[in-house]
């Protein structure tokens, strides 16, 4: 089967492998399309240590949609053709390897493999171009149900590449009123446009102003301020959580699931008062895997138009790069 290696900084190993075998409570699953994500270019780019835990010599990628080829002799929840997508937690049978499934390998073992835990039936509606964006969107949703959102919301995205986009998706599928995307990316703003969010390029654009001007001004502690409830960081600078803070909009939210390694000095009587609150958002849980169906359902026709290219498997290095340019590409994908 073919097989994906990591080897260190811009050091990939397309390779053969055995396929493995399949014990009798286990499934074999083939990948059809893979979705490259923001750490695997991290690690391609700067070497170990700047994503997921991507040890040399070891497979990678966790973002796909697969296909069962193989089933085990007590297996009576799948049947060899259907589509699945392995939820990465259980799916890797460690937690911590995660975010080093497999995704840029042919073949997969699922062990003791059980429905609606390790692995779930695709919606036939859902292409597989779609279908292999549900990981991240489930990054991105539980994300949001961590803000809390209410009915008529107003809420701001840091960040549209896929995460922020899919946040942006999940924000309107719960009600959020108003929706706004900032980057520096005109190429992925465009599509944000065309999504039906507002966008502002806060590389050459006043973002402060873009945001009164959309939002109105909020109850706050120190004035002029936009009415943001809900801030979703999918970037990690540190200047966007400062400037949540310094907002000290009345109840208003921010959930990090981008990653800012930088440790932060908060005053946190400001942050009483104005009855704020920092949030983290890590991963995803199972309820989110139906949400995220729901949301791919309903948006197919818009969430297709993120897939900038898909590249064949053996142009996997050419596909990380790819991804790396957020001038020109939002999601990039390899199939088999």
């Amino acid at each position: 089967m073919r097989t994906a290696l990591y080897y260190g900084k811009e050091n990939i190993d397309l390779t053969e492998k055995p396929k493995p075998q399949v014990g009798p409570n286990d499934v074999l699953i083939k990948n059809l399309n893979a979705s490259i994500c923001g750490t695997d270019v991290a690690v391609f780019q700067h070497g170990p240590g700047t994503g997921h835990k991507i040890s040399v010599g070891e497979k990678f990628g966790h973002e796909m949609v697969s296909e069962v080829t193989a089933i085990g002799k007590n297996v009576k929840d799948f049947k060899v053709g259907q589509r699945v997508y392995p939820y990465p937690v259980h799916a890797s049978g460690d937690a911590s390897k995660a975010g080093v499934l497999g995704g840029f390998t042919e073949y997969l073992l699922i062990k003791n493999a059980q429905l609606n835990h390790d692995l779930y039936l695709v919606p036939q509606e859902l292409s597989n171009e779609v279908a292999a964006m549900i990981e991240p969107f489930t990054v991105a949703t539980r994300a949001v149900k961590r803000a809390y959102p209410r009915q008529g919301d107003f809420a701001c995205v840091y960040g549209a590449g896929t995460i922020g986009m899919a946040a942006a998706f999940a924000l309107r599928y719960f009600g959020c009123q108003k929706i706004m995307i900032v980057d520096h990316s005109d190429f992925r703003l465009s599509l944000a446009k065309e999504f039906g969010f507002e966008m502002v390029n806060s590389a050459n654009e006043g973002l402060k102003a873009k945001q009164l001007a959309y939002f109105g001004r909020g109850t706050s502690l120190v004035g002029n301020q936009p009415q943001i409830d809900i801030t979703i960081d999918a970037v990690g600078a540190s200047e966007i959580l400062q400037t949540f803070l310094d907002s000290t909009v009345v109840d208003s939210r921010i959930v990090l699931v981008g990653v800012d390694k930088q440790p932060k000095q908060i005053d946190l009587l400001r942050l009483t008062f104005a009855s704020q609150a920092i949030i983290g958002s890590g991963g995803y849980r199972p309820d989110d895997v139906k949400t995220v169906f729901d949301i791919l359902t309903a948006n197919q026709g818009q969430i297709k138009k993120m897939v900038t290219k898909v590249y064949p498997w053996e142009k996997l290095v050419s596909a990380i790069k790819s991804a790396a340019d957020p001038q020109h590409a939002l999601n990039v994908q390899i199939k088999y």
